[in-house]
């Protein structure tokens, strides 16, 4: 199995008083492709929010590339080579989609160029001068997915972006998540989706009041069914 690009151990997260996860364990080897299945409020967000410290507070071990991080402000735990797309999508309404692609910060050598985004994005070359209000909810779901390749990142954790979007365009998300996945790069997406997550995924973590209930390999799927109609109505 390839090396741990990232390793979990005993992750507790908080949001003030509230106590979110409870000892999350997971890992994802480079070049992988992991799911995080669950109902709303299962806490797969907050998983991906805690990797990156943007919780109130956590505790545990989450060793990213080698490092301990726990202990690590955000922004030191990004430039580990880690890109963050929230579910919120968080682009400028106010800028036009090239303006978009030219603000985010490098973090790691080897960021896509705008051209290179555009070859991958066609959508978002031919909008390249409207502004993110005027987007289309999937053009909108595109841009924040292409300003996190800008940047060198090579983890990239995905939150919900196929939620909401017309069929025609979770379609391109899914080709171009198979297309990144052949140039190695490692991702961690938390999804509602089953359907959107099956083909894309080596490997499913599901994910219930705040910690694992099971993880599974893709070629697990016909054998654990029953499990996911339990936890997921599948």
């Amino acid at each position: 199995m390839s090396a741990d690009v990232l390793r979990v151990s005993g992750l507790h997260a908080y949001y003030g008083e509230s106590h979110v996860l409870h000892g999350v364990d997971c890992h994802v080897g480079r070049g992988e492709v992991v799911t995080l299945l669950g109902r709303n409020g299962a806490g797969r967000t907050t998983t991906l929010r805690a990797l990156l410290g943007l919780v109130g507070a956590r505790s545990g071990s989450v060793v990213i590339n080698g490092q301990e991080t726990i202990g690590l402000p955000p922004h030191r735990i990004a430039r580990l080579g880690i890109g963050y797309c929230p579910e919120e999508r968080g682009i400028y309404a106010s800028l036009s989609t090239e303006e978009n692609l030219e603000l985010p910060p490098s973090v790691a050598p080897g960021g896509m160029s705008v051209e290179e985004i555009y070859s991958m994005f066609p959508n978002l070359k031919e909008r390249r001068a409207s502004r993110g209000s005027h987007l289309s909810g999937g053009e909108q779901q595109m841009l924040a997915l292409a300003r996190i390749l800008r940047t060198g990142a090579r983890l990239l954790l995905l939150d919900e972006i196929s939620e909401g979007l017309a069929p025609v365009i979770v379609q391109a998300l899914g080709r171009t998540i198979q297309r990144l996945r052949e140039q190695g790069y490692t991702m961690v997406m938390s999804e509602q989706s089953f359907r959107f997550a099956a083909p894309l995924a080596d490997r499913f973590y599901i994910m219930e009041r705040g910690r694992i209930v099971e993880g599974f390999a893709a070629g697990e799927l016909r054998d654990k069914m029953a499990l996911l109609h339990q936890y997921l109505g599948v």
